[in-house]
């Protein structure tokens, strides 16, 4: 009988998505095969303490009283010191003595599953803490977790591989601020309403806005400003009598030979799929398949595989994409989620689903891509000798 895999579930974070991490963690440790896999929770807190066993379960279930009581000073309750514990190479503690090699004799962790949208957790900063401890853990590495983070960055790499975008412009936050009128007429000479403001790194859909005019475009570059230095504005995809661009999107699954679901479409509930629209509201529906047609679906598929690479992606990622309502329908990629939501009514396990590929079983081919992935990095040489 194979040895079953020890999978550490790191869910939570720092970010402003930390409550959806909550939800796609409880939904991934309810589905996970166990007669595979021996699942650790690994809890992180708003505040960046990490926790495991009790407390993990606490903080998932919304308890916060164990992370209030944990002392602020304790090394092996406010740092990643408790995941050391697990198994990861101690000498990425930052009080190594803590770890007795008997506590951690048979309790290493195999795979990292991370479970962690948004900032600091889909941005390449803890899979850097991953590439150096050495394990295995699921979905792209820091390059591609970066670019797919950055959406500047990441537009800039379709660009490159002639993948269709629409125009856009970036700025830095420095310069709204210091010269609002002088952006202002950047942003009109290259673009016309409406158009979208976004932070360039964040997901979600937080801190978009979208502005009809003039007096709406401050208040958004305003808004994204709070989160991010670095802001893209994009002109709206829309219909010659003003429809709504449909919303189009496609699960990628897959290393160096990736593979594409089929196509879901989503029709907010509001004017645009905003972070109220995907989680606080309701109104919003998707559409599994989309109606398309056999061109536009074959073209679409080979697109969100294009991005996949394009980004260095690896794992997993949802490739998103906007089209005309009417006219000639064109087909323009918007950008890619290398950590999307997880749970069992999430676009991307819905649109496997759809495919063919169970949630049960679709968790369990993440983790056989991370090993597959990190068998692989081990045969690198970092060294002549």
């Amino acid at each position: 009988m194979a040895k079953k895999l020890r999978v550490g579930i790191v869910f939570g974070g720092k970010s402003g998505e930390h409550e959806v991490s909550l939800l796609s963690a409880a939904s991934i440790l309810k589905a996970i095969d166990r007669k595979k896999f021996d699942v650790v929770p690994i809890g992180i807190t708003k505040e960046g303490r990490w926790l495991t066993a009790g407390d993990a379960d606490n903080l998932l279930l919304g308890n916060g009283e164990a992370a209030k009581q944990l002392r602020a000073g304790d090394p092996y309750a406010t740092t990643s010191a408790k995941v050391l514990n697990q198994g990861i190479p101690t000498l990425l503690a930052p009080e190594p003595a803590v770890l007795a090699p008997a506590e951690a004799k048979g309790q290493k962790l195999d795979v990292i599953f991370p479970v962690l949208h948004g900032t600091f957790g889909e941005d390449g900063t803890i899979q850097g803490l991953f590439e150096l401890a050495g394990i295995a853990y699921v979905g792209s590495g820091v390059l591609g977790s970066s670019a797919g983070m950055d959406k500047d960055v990441m537009k800039k790499l379709f660009a490159q591989a002639k993948l269709p975008i629409v125009k856009h412009v970036t700025i830095l936050r420095h310069e709204w601020e210091s010269s609002p009128r002088k952006t202002i007429i950047k942003i009109e000479a290259a673009l016309k309403y409406p158009v979208f403001v976004k932070p360039a790194n964040l997901g979600s859909s937080v801190g978009i806005s979208k502005a009809h005019n003039r007096k709406e475009l401050g208040p958004a570059l305003t808004e994204a400003a709070k989160f991010d230095r670095k802001i893209v504005i994009e002109h709206g995809v829309s219909g010659r009598k003003g429809e709504k661009a449909r919303e189009l999107e496609v699960a990628v699954l897959g290393n160096d030979s990736p593979q594409a679901s089929v196509i879901g479409e989503i029709i907010p509930g509001k004017e645009f799929y905003d972070y109220e629209a995907k989680y606080l509201s309701e109104g919003s529906v998707p559409v599994i398949p989309a109606k398309l047609t056999a061109a536009e679906t074959k073209q679409i598929r080979a697109m969100a595989v294009e991005a996949f690479k394009a980004c260095d992606l690896s794992g997993l990622a949802r490739v998103d994409f906007l089209m005309e309502p009417d006219g000639k329908r064109r087909i323009y990629l918007n950008e890619v989620n290398t950590l999307p939501g997880f749970t069992q009514i999430s676009m991307y396990p819905k649109l496997w689903e759809a495919t063919g590929l169970k949630y049960r079983d679709l968790i369990t081919r993440l983790i056989e891509l991370a090993v597959e992935r990190q068998t692989e990095k081990e045969r690198n040489s970092y060294s002549r000798d």
